[in-house]
């Protein structure tokens, strides 16, 4: 090779560094602080692994580069604004939210089933979709659906008291997923997935599929997230077969329901919503997408106002627009989110909190103790009842603060944006992140935060609490829609649970392994504890 050759090869690596250098200088030049970048890479190896806990590093930038209160990071050469400070969080999510109303989709390709979610739908499609589904999540409704909470969670114990019989330990992750599984199934589109009788319950096997990340599919998560349009272009597939066995499942029974069949639950809702009925107006779109933001959270009210006054501005013809949207392959399609989204994330949540109960007996005896209070003052676990059990959302809201479904929270800039108390200009197409699990570690706002001290979140101490410091389920009109269907599922599965045994840890099993997927926080390899069946005069 002449010399020539080396010189033109020489100049070309110059310049490739020269313009990587360059466009990773657009954090510093507006005088944000900013890590290390990789030439061409930038962070996106980091943000994207198998190899290591993608909150670990984003820890790391909050704690080391400003991230607490604002960080610039890139996703190749694409620029990203971590916001770590509640105050800023606050106006992105509530105040200003009609400057940052998207979120990145999640990837699908053209003409996945996906593309019709919730979670993936944007403008006033979005809106007209929460607009039509939020009633599903009413009190009304839960209460209705409670009973067969109830029963799914007998189930539950039963099972598990069957399985300690028989064997030294109990995986509580499978035993939990088994019953969100059946619970969400049945409460919503009234299938009976029979997971307490299966060896293998199928239903499960293929929603567990759905957060499954192989190194091959975590690639093509990362080519979605860089370039969805290229993504697109090659015809590339995510392989999410459990989501065309959900889709099969949807279809035959809303076939049924359209044949006649009728249990007034969440896909009737919507195919009421459809034909016309029911159509909720704009406030209450408001009222019952954003009272639930945070149960602890001390902004509730201003979260409420705030979001009522973009709604009233913003969400004019969503009763109209209902009906153009939701088309069968539609409903289908929130059927199967449903369905999907809502097993591993409260299943997990329920392992996480059974361990962190079995781990500190002192506050699982203190819950026990309410739970038994609420049986002799209602003679039974009932809906009323288990709204008012403090301790037991407080466990569970520190649970969520200990192990967030989420580990961060992102929002797409929509219109052009001044950062409040500084000079920082975000522009349309701009991507920002919310480090939910260093906001849920700091002990600034969490003294002791290793720790599970579920007293945090009692009554009176919630004024203790920073708003937007505890953001399990995001917060503003995109948190998560089914939060208090999770909820009071979780807690009629603890509060059944643990009036009827003991749990205790394994001897080999004294901390929880998790797994390094990219999306939700889940346990790996389950969790493993020792049921004993408790002695007492209480009934149920």
């Amino acid at each position: 090779m002449g010399v020539e050759v080396w010189l033109f090869v020489a100049a070309l690596v110059l310049a490739a560094w020269s313009y990587s250098r360059r466009r990773h200088s657009y954090w510093s030049s507006r005088g944000i602080p900013s890590p290390p970048a990789l030439p061409f890479l930038g962070h996106i190896h980091n943000m994207l692994s198998i190899f290591h806990f993608r909150w670990v590093y984003f820890d790391e930038v909050y704690h080391k580069y400003g991230g607490a209160t604002l960080c610039g990071l890139y996703e190749l050469f694409r620029p990203v604004l971590m916001i770590g400070d509640p105050d800023i969080l606050k106006h992105i999510c509530i105040k200003d939210f009609d400057h940052f109303v998207e979120r990145r989709p999640f990837p699908a390709e053209k003409e996945s089933l996906m593309n019709e979610m919730l979670i993936n739908k944007y403008g006033d499609e979005w809106k007209a979709l929460r607009s039509a589904m939020s009633p599903t999540f009413t009190s009304g409704k839960l209460r209705g659906m409670f009973p067969l909470i109830c029963d799914k969670a007998d189930s539950l114990v039963s099972f598990t008291l069957s399985a300690a019989s028989k064997q030294p330990y109990v995986d509580m992750k499978e035993n939990f997923g088994r019953f969100t599984m059946d619970t969400i199934a049945s409460c919503a589109f009234g299938i009976e997935c029979n997971s307490f009788r299966d060896k293998k319950p199928e239903f499960a096997k293929w929603a567990s599929d759905f957060f499954d990340f192989s190194f091959v599919r975590l690639i093509k998560f990362t080519l979605f997230n860089i370039s969805p349009k290229l993504f697109n272009d090659l015809g590339i597939k995510m392989g999410t077969f459990s989501v065309e066995f959900f889709q099969r499942v949807a279809e035959e029974t809303i076939a049924a329901r359209k044949a006649g069949q009728k249990r007034n639950d969440f896909l009737d809702l919507l195919l009421d919503a459809q034909a016309g009925h029911n159509l909720p107006t704009t406030a209450h779109v408001s009222a019952a997408s954003h009272t639930q933001s945070t149960t602890d959270d001390s902004a509730a009210t201003d979260n409420l106002k705030n979001n009522s006054q973009y709604s009233n501005s913003e969400n004019k013809n969503i009763s109209t627009t209902s009906k153009q949207v939701l088309t069968d392959r539609s409903i289908v399609a929130q059927s199967v989110m449903f369905l999907i989204a809502g097993f591993d994330t409260t299943a997990s949540t329920l392992a996480f909190s059974s361990f962190l109960l079995a781990k500190n007996p002192r506050h699982q005896q203190r819950l026990r103790e309410e739970l038994q209070q609420i049986i002799q003052e209602h003679g039974d676990i009932t809906y009323q009842g288990i709204m008012e059990a403090k301790f037991l959302n407080a466990c569970l809201m520190e649970t969520l603060r200990v192990y967030p479904p989420g580990t961060t929270g992102e929002r797409i800039c929509t219109k052009t944006y001044k950062i409040p108390g500084t000079e920082l200009i975000v522009h349309p197409g701009d991507l920002v992140y919310f480090p939910i699990w260093s906001l849920h570690h700091d002990s600034r706002y969490f003294p002791n935060p290793e720790e599970f001290l579920p007293d945090r979140f009692l009554p009176e101490n919630k004024d203790n609490i920073t708003s937007f410091t505890h953001m399990p389920f995001g917060m503003g009109p995109r948190n998560c829609i089914a939060m208090r269907f999770a909820l009071m599922e979780a807690k009629v599965a603890l509060a059944k649970l643990l009036l009827k045994v003991e749990l205790h840890l394994k001897s080999d099993f004294q901390e929880v392994r998790l797994a390094k997927s990219p999306i939700i926080l889940t346990p790996e390899g389950g969790v493993h504890l020792v049921i004993k069946p408790l002695a007492t005069n209480i009934k149920k």
